[in-house]
């Protein structure tokens, strides 16, 4: 299965959450590459989009490897096992987050001008990005949903690896996946249009939501 676009992508992946019936859904899109697949699937629920912006707290000589994530509102989630195993301190730790709320803010400050958060407080967050490869963003964005106190944070994206979907049903209440190739490769393999997307079509998107489109 190729996909002509993220929004064809983000049209059939709201169909099939559709059909699971979600309790008051909100769609908390990652940017930039999810948010035009959360504008299909908001659009398809008749409900709210939002932009869940994140960032890992990787380990110094390990970036990838997640010791913890960051959110709006000044939210930090703390991997002990990670921070245990690979011996970072708690001086350590803040010294990174510092690095990474700086990245943060701006993001968030660029989209935050056109659309305002939108509270997850008792609501079915439904995290939702263009695919994913390892997982590790997902992962932050779920601990941030979460810790928004959302009633059930799902993850619906439409292609992903097998692997990494076990790992991320662990701490997802549902996982949607449209596709599921054994021989992944990457996500742009799967999208015959897979343009990069800029801020100021994220900031569009966020836009035209907010005003009903």
């Amino acid at each position: 299965m190729r996909f002509a676009d993220r929004r064809e992508a983000g049209e059939l992946l709201g169909r099939a959450v559709a059909e699971l019936d979600p309790v008051d859904p909100l769609v908390a899109a990652l940017p930039r590459g999810g948010v035009p697949v959360g504008f299909e699937v908001a659009r398809v629920l008749g409900c709210d989009l939002d932009v869940l912006v994140v960032r890992k707290v990787g380990v110094p000589s390990q970036p990838e490897l997640a010791m913890g994530a960051l959110g709006e509102r000044g939210v930090v989630i703390r991997n002990r096992e990670v921070m245990a195993a690979a011996h970072i301190t708690e001086e350590t730790f803040e010294a990174v987050v510092a690095v990474e709320t700086s990245e943060l803010e701006a993001r968030v400050a660029t989209y935050r001008e056109v659309a305002a958060p939108i509270d997850h407080v008792g609501r079915t967050v439904i995290v939702t990005d263009d695919g994913l490869a390892t997982g590790s963003t997902a992962l932050a964005a779920i601990d941030v949903a979460r810790a928004g106190r959302a009633r059930q944070v799902w993850l619906a994206v439409p292609v992903a690896p097998p692997d990494s979907i076990r790992r991320l049903a662990k701490v997802a209440d549902r996982v949607v996946v449209l596709h599921r190739p054994q021989r992944f490769m990457a996500v742009g393999a799967w999208y015959r249009d897979f343009s990069q997307i800029s801020n100021d079509e994220v900031r569009d998107l966020l836009r035209l939501s907010r005003e009903g489109g």
